[in-house]
């Protein structure tokens, strides 16, 4: 299973990943950074190859339907547009 994947760190918030997304999966959060819905998202890759700050890659996940490999993890905001919390799904076999 294919899903894209946000580097918050590299990300710059210019939107263009969510305006190519086809299934409209990626929101930006709170102006800061790309967030993606992999319950949405297909993984077809428009997003990574449309980044201009290449901060979105597309990964692969078991396809199973216990996400052994993966975590929830919470992830702190590190924007300068005010805290904030958002859950999301960690990789944890990197």
């Amino acid at each position: 299973m294919r899903k894209a994947a946000n580097d918050i760190k590299r990300c710059v918030a210019c939107g263009v990943c969510a305006l190519q997304c086809p299934r409209q999966a990626i929101d930006i959060y709170k102006g800061c950074y790309a967030v993606v819905d992999e319950a949405v998202c297909v993984g077809c890759g428009i997003c990574a190859s449309a980044c201009p700050a290449g901060s979105m890659t597309i990964k692969e996940y078991e396809s199973s339907r216990n996400a052994g490999s993966m975590t929830i993890k919470e992830y702190e905001s590190d924007c300068n547009k005010g805290p904030g919390k958002i859950t999301g799904v960690e990789d944890t076999e990197k």
